[in-house]
């Protein structure tokens, strides 16, 4: 590594080393964006749509059965929808600012990761954007940490041993492997992929974050972790500011 320069300060030593910092709740101000989001019932999805409406958007949230959807706010509109069909995808996107994917699952059984809900949804609504031209809303697909890299060149999928992992689980995370791939071949719609850490917790939202790009971020424990509401608040930071168009990003504690 290079010597570094006397003068950086500790601040920007940090975000080199570690990403930068977000602190949504001092930067957002509420708005009225039309967000649709698919996987709104997922444990995901629901903090997706509770995001936004708290901010002032409009949301549609969208379900092959709407009634797992039992939120009541004057700014959701909650339908029926398949990220499977092109048609229903078609029919939905248009008229939004914004387009979030947040979702799961295979088809059937198959061990084809182009059979993933993911790869599918987004090659769907990307035909669906490319109609619609100048007027497409952007897309915001949520990835998984499998597609980030433990080292340069050296994915953490490739690190999980295939011998203790679900058949159905190394399947989707191929599909997520592919779908980024997809993504970064498309160049006529503006798309972000947003990466979670390692893992998922419960914990209570505190508008905090930092920013990565291809690496998995770890803190100062090794840990890479983040609650579902703050990766929501990245989420919809990113469907307000527009700051990762046609880029890959990660975030975590």
């Amino acid at each position: 590594m290079q010597k570094l320069k006397a003068g950086l300060s500790f601040m920007a030593l940090t975000v080199m080393l570690f990403g930068s910092f977000a602190k949504a709740a001092e930067q957002a101000e509420p708005g009225d964006l039309k967000i649709l989001v698919f996987g709104a019932s997922g444990k995901v999805g629901v903090h997706i749509v509770h995001e936004a409406l708290n901010r002032g958007h409009q949301v549609t949230a969208v379900s092959r059965n709407p009634s797992q959807i039992t939120l009541d706010n004057e700014k959701l509109s909650v339908v029926q929808g398949d990220l499977l069909d092109p048609v229903s995808v078609a029919n939905l996107v248009a008229g939004q600012d914004v387009i979030v994917i947040s979702v799961r699952g295979r088809v059937g059984k198959s061990k084809d990761p182009h059979d993933t809900v993911a790869f599918i949804g987004a090659c769907n609504v990307v035909a669906a954007l490319r109609e619609l031209g100048d007027s497409a809303p952007r897309l915001i697909q949520v990835g998984g940490s499998g597609t980030l890299e433990v080292k340069p060149g050296v994915l953490y999928a490739d690190t999980l041993p295939k011998i203790l992992l679900p058949k159905y689980l190394e399947v989707e995370i191929a599909g997520q492997i592919l779908t980024l791939q997809y993504l970064r071949s498309v160049t006529d719609v503006d798309w972000s992929y947003i990466t979670p850490p390692k893992n998922f917790t419960n914990g209570k939202r505190t508008g905090t974050y930092r920013i990565g790009g291809d690496q998995i971020l770890e803190n100062s424990h090794g840990r890479s972790k983040i609650s579902r509401a703050d990766f929501a608040v990245a989420v919809i930071d990113e469907a307000e500011s527009a700051k990762h168009v046609q880029q890959r990003f990660s975030v975590a504690y």
